[in-house]
Parts: structure tokens; C-alpha cells; sequence
């Protein structure tokens, strides 16, 4: 697989190369490496809030298509759990629900809501058996904001890669944020999942692809920080628009900060309002292919109103851009770019990660 040089310089950095956002040998290449060792949003708390529930799911369908299973036991601990079983591979749950244990419905094999091996008939006079191997393989999974994150292979500790974030927006209720299914959507495009990535970690378009969000925002006073797996955006309201009300102590007092737009490696962004979270999954289907997840949580005591409108239109200003992009990147002229200083910082870190996770 070709490697990816990105210097650590902006100011002689190129971009990632046309090559990378076309070549299914590239995606493999990053699945493996990316998406099979970073942490990726799986579900909110909500579908295991009862003890005795379980709630099956293939993270990343299509791509890592690995099947999986969230679990509360009857103490109320929740587990994540590989979804085959241990005998010969068929997907032990089937349907949500609630159960006292799980079994698999080819030969009865069952196990305990932990995943701890419990019973299997017709297997008394096997050897050395149960070991370990006969468990449900546990998955490393971390709550945080009422969802669920796991990761297959985590090459960075959850807490560690969410720790710039955190600290950052301590102050919000973030603990009485409601999902709104109505204001939730999924959108298809045609186009490698990075590239939808490399649009969002900058405002340098803002100008020229958002009218409406232009003129809420003083784009002279745009805002960008780096952290080691995550960055941040900040956009600055405009006199007569709506911002956050910043309590003294907090590291933005002072501000009229119209957003918050973090950016978790490798898929995640979480856009902080005054009213709450519109959160975008970036779910690559093939190395051309992408759903985005769009997701809204209100804080408590907000309602919708014209923001989550003007946030709809610029998520499909913002998609009908990166399909465009995609089709000039299958150009055979275009090779690479190069980064503004000022403007792109974001993409750069972003595509210094890259190169460092496949490399």
C-alpha cells in the first residue's frame, strides 16, 4: 500500500492525495487500521437502560461488519459482547429485547449476560472444556453523554482521546440532553467518508457554500484549536444572534460563541448550540460511499426553533459540495493540494492522523 508523507509543517505540507479517497486498496488499508482501532459511536445508553436487556448491532455494517451485543445484566452492569458464538459462529441474538441469558439457536450453546459460558448440551465427555475460549469475547466500550462508545482494538484509552472536550464544555447540561428522533436523519452521498472529514474541519468554505450560516457567524473572528485526537472549531455570533450564556470560570467567558464544532478522530462531530447537540456520524459504506448520521439532543428546557433550520440547510449544502468534490478527485490531473495556514489547520491534523494510523 502507498504511504502517506503529510510534514508536519503546514506551511509545506500536501494533502492527502487524490489516490487516497479513490483506491478500494487504500479503504482496506484504513479500516483495518483506523476504523478497527479507534472508538466509534455504537448507540445511546438508552437501549440498555433495563436490566435483563439486550440489544444486537454490526458495527460499521458493511465495512467492520462486526456483530456485536450490548447487555445489562441483572445487577445493572452493561457489557458489550461479540454476537457469535463460541461454538460454531452462528449470531447468538437475534431481536432486542430482554432475556435472563442469551442462547444460540443452533445448539443450544448458552451463555450468561456477562458472556461467561453457562451451559451446552451433549458436551459431557469433551476435554478441558469450558476455557476461556468458550466465553462471548468481551469489546472495550465507554459511556459518556448518555451513549455508548466501543472500539474493536483501541490503540488510545477513550478517556484520554475525549479529555480536551470534556474539560472544555463542563459547564453545559449535558447530563439532561433528550434525543429528538424527528429531527434526525441519515443522508447518503457519494463520496469517501474522509472527504466529508476534510470539509467540516474547516470554515474556510464557509463563505462560499454557506450564505445563511455566514451571516450568523463574524468569520473574521473564526476560531480553530488542536488536541491530540480531537480539534475544535469555534464560531463567533454576529450582534443579534443567538449564543451561549458562558458562566465566569469557564475558559470562554466572555464570548459570544455562536458554536462549539468538535471534531473526534476518526468519524465524530459534535456541534454544541445554546439548545443542545447536533452530533453527525460519518459512516463509511465503501470507499466511495458514505451515510452521515445527523443525530439532535436537546438540553433541557430548549425547544426547536429557526437554528436547527438553518443547521439542516448547511448539512446539505455541505453534502452536495463533497459530492463535487469527489468527482474532481477521480480527475487524472489532480494529484495533491496544499493547506492554508490560517484556514486549515484542522485538515492538516486530521491528515497528519491518517498517515500515522496506516503507517
Amino acid at each position: 500500500m502507498p504511504r502517506f508523507p503529510i510534514h508536519e509543517d503546514i506551511r509545506q505540507a500536501r494533502t492527502l492525495p487524490g489516490l487516497f479517497y479513490n483506491s478500494a486498496e487504500v479503504f482496506e488499508a484504513v479500516k483495518e487500521n483506523i476504523f478497527a482501532t479507534t472508538w466509534l459511536y455504537a448507540a445511546d445508553t438508552a437501549v440498555v437502560q433495563e436490566p435483563m436487556q439486550v440489544h444486537p448491532f454490526t458495527l460499521l455494517p458493511g465495512v467492520l461488519q462486526e456483530p456485536l451485543v450490548l447487555t445489562k445484566d441483572e445487577e445493572g452492569q452493561v457489557h458489550c459482547l461479540s454476537n457469535v458464538c463460541t461454538h460454531r459462529g452462528k449470531i447468538v441474538v437475534e431481536q432486542p429485547g430482554k432475556a435472563r441469558m442469551l442462547s444460540c439457536g443452533y445448539h443450544g450453546r448458552c451463555f450468561r449476560l456477562d458472556g461467561s459460558f453457562k451451559s451446552m448440551p451433549e458436551f459431557k465427555a469433551v476435554e478441558n472444556f469450558p476455557t476461556p475460549m468458550d466465553n462471548l469475547h468481551p469489546v472495550p466500550f465507554a459511556t459518556w453523554m448518555g451513549m455508548l462508545f466501543v472500539s474493536l482494538q483501541p490503540r488510545v484509552s477513550f478517556d484520554d482521546m475525549i479529555a480536551p472536550i470534556r474539560e472544555r464544555i463542563g459547564w453545559m447540561p449535558l447530563d439532561t440532553m433528550t434525543f429528538a428522533p424527528q429531527n434526525s436523519h441519515d443522508y447518503y452521498i457519494d463520496a469517501n467518508w474522509a472527504l466529508y472529514c476534510d470539509n467540516y474541519l474547516e470554515g474556510f468554505h464557509i463563505p462560499f457554500v454557506h450564505p445563511a450560516l455566514n451571516q450568523a457567524l463574524d468569520f473574521g473572528k473564526y476560531e480553530y484549536e488542536l488536541f491530540p485526537y480531537c480539534n475544535l472549531q469555534i464560531g463567533i455570533a454576529k450582534d443579534g444572534e443567538s449564543c451561549f450564556d458562558i458562566p465566569s470560570g469557564a475558559a470562554d467567558y466572555g464570548k459570544r460563541i455562536y458554536g462549539y464544532y468538535f471534531w473526534l478522530f476518526p468519524n465524530l462531530m459534535l456541534n454544541f448550540y445554546p439548545w443542545g447537540l447536533s452530533m453527525n456520524v460519518v459512516e463509511p459504506l465503501s470507499h466511495q460511499r458514505t451515510v452521515i448520521r445527523y443525530r439532535t439532543y436537546y438540553f433541557e428546557g430548549t425547544t426547536f426553533n429557526r437554528e436547527v433550520n438553518r443547521i439542516d440547510q448547511t448539512e446539505l449544502e455541505d453534502d452536495t459540495v463533497v459530492e463535487s468534490v469527489q468527482q474532481g478527485l477521480q480527475s487524472r490531473f489532480y494529484q495533491y493540494g496544499r493547506f492554508s495556514p490560517s484556514q486549515e489547520q484542522g485538515v492538516h491534523h486530521f491528515h497528519r492522523l491518517v498517515r500515522d494510523f496506516l503507517n
